[in-house]
């Protein structure tokens, strides 16, 4: 495929010196897990994750590849947590992997990281935003995109000094509610929400969890009218984020704004199918593609090789995110010259990119624990079908609109 070329997707990577040939069972290719759910109720967006590195790979390949080798993927597919088990295992054992890449649901990865490090195999997380995945002294995990207290302090800061001046009132003045889904990746948003509130001094009059797999979200919409909740901050998926706004038409009542946690949030495909309700929604996500250029060089180039390799717009960020994450990967691997999970950490602590400078606008730094401190999401609102970038100031398109629905 046609490269990115704006400019150097990672400068402070780029131009590392070809590493010499090394002798491997692979033979002529270095093979990397891409562990995602293609299947199941996830695939939508664990399959716009995957495109992202596959997207990396073939740039990368055309380029000669990584340690004078060609790039194959194996792919995993992981619809739970017991698969997601499982296909590490199968990855790293019959496969013969050197790094897992992927994975985009929290619980997935989770898991999955647990595997990886017991085997001393290289784990890469591309887009699962749970602290807890970075937090269990693992020296072989690293995660490139922004975790779930970023999403928190994002979300609550946005509200504080974006929402809440354009809707001139004093942000203590809002009754606010949180509503999540239960398992890991809502639990733990949820968590840092409540925490940023209260430190804020902020109002906070309901917190819901609700099953993932939940048919019926018409109690939930009761509860938070009962409330009478200004500001609904919702942890979901697409299936869910649909029902709530379908329970919120069918009670005739919906809030003054609805702030969402990524995920479904940030697809076109939950847009089109919760209809103009879904108009002045607002979302805190990895970097979506209505963002200032001279913040995220490359955004934009990005985008149209999306659309010359599958013939359509991105659905979301996802694949971004997964580019920006695998590039990372591919090159400290490269530069580590050599196939070994030492070397390859090393040339991941030794990583240095300045934020403002890549294509999501996120630079590389990561910590012992393996996490990225330079990466951070955006405050994002659906403006006209399309999402663009409110807050902050540097990465904003559009003025911020405080309404919701059409």
């Amino acid at each position: 495929m046609t490269a990115v070329r704006r400019r150097p997707l990672l400068a402070g990577l780029a131009g590392a010196a070809a590493a010499p040939r090394i002798g491997s069972a692979q033979g002529n290719e270095v093979r990397l897990g891409a562990l995602y759910p293609f299947s199941g109720s996830l695939a939508l967006l664990g399959d716009e994750s995957f495109r992202g590195l596959e997207m990396a790979v073939e740039e990368r390949n055309a380029n000669g590849g990584v340690l004078n080798r060609q790039v194959r993927l194996a792919k995993g597919d992981a619809v739970d947590q017991n698969q997601a088990i499982a296909e590490a295992r199968r990855l790293i054992g019959a496969e013969r992997v050197t790094a897992v890449l992927g994975t985009y649901a929290s619980p997935l990865a989770f898991a999955a990281t647990q595997v990886a490090e017991l085997q001393g195999v290289p784990y890469f997380e591309m887009g699962a935003i749970s602290d807890p995945i970075t937090e269990r002294g693992f020296r072989y995990v690293f995660r490139t995109c922004p975790r779930a207290s970023d999403f928190g302090a994002a979300t609550v800061g946005g509200l504080v000094d974006a929402l809440a001046p354009a809707f001139a009132v004093d942000p203590a003045s809002l009754r606010i509610a949180i509503l999540h889904e239960e398992a890991l990746y809502g639990q733990t948003v949820a968590a840092f929400q409540e925490a940023h509130l209260r430190a804020r001094g902020l109002n906070l009059v309901e917190k819901i969890a609700y099953a993932a797999r939940s048919v019926d979200l018409s109690s939930v919409v009761q509860r938070l009218r009962g409330v009478s909740a200004d500001i609904v901050l919702h942890t979901g998926y697409q299936n869910d984020i649909v029902l709530f706004f379908r329970g919120m038409q069918e009670a005739g009542w919906k809030p003054r704004m609805v702030i969402g946690s990524g995920a479904g949030y940030s697809l076109t495909d939950t847009a089109r199918a919760v209809g103009p309700a879904f108009e002045g929604v607002m979302n805190v996500d990895f970097t979506q593609f209505a963002v200032n250029e001279d913040y995220a060089p490359g955004a934009a180039a990005f985008v149209e090789a999306y659309k010359r390799r599958y013939g359509s717009e991105p659905r979301s960020g996802h694949s971004l995110a997964n580019y920006f994450g695998a590039r990372v990967c591919l090159d400290a691997v490269q530069r580590a010259g050599a196939a070994d999970k030492d070397r390859i950490r090393n040339a991941m602590m030794a990583a240095d990119v300045a934020e403002g400078t890549t294509p999501t606008g996120w630079g590389v730094r990561f910590d012992e624990k393996g996490q990225n401190t330079r990466a951070k999401p955006f405050l994002l609102q659906w403006q006209g079908g399309r999402q663009v970038t409110v807050f902050p100031a540097q990465a904003a398109v559009a003025q911020l609109r405080p309404q919701l629905g059409a």
